[in-house]
């Protein structure tokens, strides 16, 4: 049984459940197994450090988009259609950080037939600093 969020039952100023996910080689090497993004700088902390002048090998930055992803679709459903998402790559993400979404519904109409949602978004690290901020727009399914 599939769980849906209905237009009716949300409202501005709204928090959407963060997924959380534990940044290490591991689940690197799953995200660039499937996209073909084995890139040195993200794999080797030789190549991040010397390429990038950071700590090692950090993440790649359209993981988060997928963690974004993973929020919004656990959130509203398999009834609902996720129409927009931006995001912007403010800050490396290193090598076991813990990443937690946030979502926050900031919009609420009605264009049409469409029952649609604006919800602001980033993926936080474990310091509570936000490293991609953006947004997303879900049209949700109504009970009318």
């Amino acid at each position: 049984m599939a769980y849906n969020v209905y237009f009716e039952d949300v409202n501005v100023g709204d928090e959407l459940p963060g997924f959380k996910r534990r940044t290490d080689l591991m689940n690197w090497n799953r995200y660039a197994a499937i996209n073909d993004e084995f890139i040195p700088i993200h794999m080797d902390d030789a190549a991040g450090r010397q390429g990038q002048n950071e700590q090692g090998a950090f993440g790649m930055g359209n993981l988060r988009t997928a963690y974004i992803h993973n929020m919004l679709r656990n959130w509203a459903g398999d009834e609902a259609e996720i129409r927009e998402v931006g995001i912007q790559f403010r800050a490396i993400n290193q090598k076991n950080d813990q990443l937690t979404t946030t979502g926050k519904i900031v919009e609420k109409y009605v264009d049409g037939n469409d029952h649609l949602v604006r919800i602001e978004t980033n993926v936080v690290n474990q310091e509570g600093a936000g490293t991609a901020p953006g947004h997303a727009i879900i049209c949700l399914p109504s009970r009318g």
